[in-house]
């Protein structure tokens, strides 16, 4: 602690986290867990040859964090469903967790409970907007359902193909609407969406209050973004007294890792040397000061991934697939088992 101009007492940060190697890790095989892992996001099916980012875990200073167990977690998580929902890389955190959960072992057993949240893929769609799987043994339910900007998107012309589409800026998802009074842990993300190729891609219009926005201030991105966090945060918090039990988390961002361009122009992450960049963070705030500021005085919790995934450049999928053909280099999403492990180990402690 040091005196301040004004004489009063500041605490200075001086706590460290950082990653440290770990030869208990990963907590599943990046070979196994097919009944959940996507093949695109399995690196060990690729041509991949370097796979030392799986050995780490995130060691908070001064204080031990709970081993994650699986069969403990669903003991702990008995009677409760567990929802996911955002975008892309909200789909990999929850697909590690089933993994995790499993220890990527084959589970016969488990359900498809999709279709009692009307998740099941509609005719002409690639997949269901969501997947819901129920541990008969413990009753517990893993859920995740697809929303990349979290707010209520719905046809402005219900009867016409090419009709655009009102994004409702001040309201939630209409999917979380219904089904909140069913889940017991809620983790919401969002934030790569909001950019104006992916709005014209979608066919998106931002709407607020009802109405399209006019407002060219309110229409710039992260405008648009900041009131969709704070108006699905203020929401959720007035929902608690109706649902005591609710434990919701909103995690932030998680980082991408293009060096030299972007996604679109050349950019690539052919890093393969596990904490190049450094191990530590030094710091109280979070990177992601939209969801730090939206949940600060609710009783939505902040999972904050952001600055300790900033250090793992490596973990991503980068220039490896499975048909290994040249093309893009994805350096957004993470290799499983990998960097969202982690993040679920975050939530397991906070949980």
């Amino acid at each position: 602690f040091e005196t301040g101009a004004g004489g009063e007492i500041e605490q200075l940060s001086r706590g460290a986290w950082e990653w440290v190697a770990d030869q208990r890790r990963p907590l599943y095989s990046g070979l196994g867990c097919k009944q959940w892992l996507s093949d695109m996001w399995a690196c060990r099916l690729t041509q991949r040859t370097d796979f030392s980012y799986e050995g780490y875990r995130w060691h908070p200073e001064n204080c031990e964090m709970p081993e994650f167990e699986g069969s403990e977690f669903l003991r702990r998580m008995q009677d409760k469903t567990i929802a996911f929902i955002g975008d892309s890389l909200g789909r990999q955190q929850f697909q590690s967790l089933m993994c995790m959960v499993t220890g990527g072992e084959e589970k016969p057993e488990v359900e498809n409970v999709g279709r009692k949240y009307g998740l099941v893929k509609a005719r002409g769609a690639i997949r269901p907007d969501g997947w819901a799987y129920r541990f008969p043994h413990t009753n517990t339910t893993f859920l995740y359902y697809w929303s990349a900007s979290l707010c209520n998107i719905e046809p402005i012309n219900m009867t016409d193909p090419a009709t655009e589409f009102a994004m409702h800026l001040d309201s939630p998802p209409a999917f979380l609407n219904r089904f909140l009074n069913q889940f017991d842990v809620l983790v919401l993300n969002t934030g790569h969406h909001w950019n104006r190729g992916k709005l014209r891609a979608n066919r998106w219009v931002m709407y607020a209050n009802g109405n399209p926005v006019e407002d060219k201030k309110l229409a710039e991105i992260g405008n648009a973004k900041n009131l969709t966090v704070h108006s699905i945060v203020r929401w959720l918090d007035l929902q608690r007294s109706m649902h005591p039990r609710l434990k919701a988390f909103f995690r932030t961002i998680s980082p991408r890792h293009f060096f030299n361009g972007d996604w679109n122009t050349g950019g690539s992450c052919n890093n393969t040397t596990p904490l190049a960049g450094g191990s530590e963070v030094w710091q109280d705030e979070s990177s992601d000061p939209v969801v730090e500021g939206a949940v600060k005085g609710t009783g939505v919790k902040i999972l904050d991934i952001t600055a300790i995934s900033q250090l793992r450049d490596e973990g991503h999928i980068s220039r490896y697939s499975i048909k290994a053909s040249d093309g893009i280099q994805d350096c957004l999403h993470w290799c499983l088992p990998g960097i969202p492990d982690m993040w679920n180990e975050l939530l397991y402690a906070q949980l």
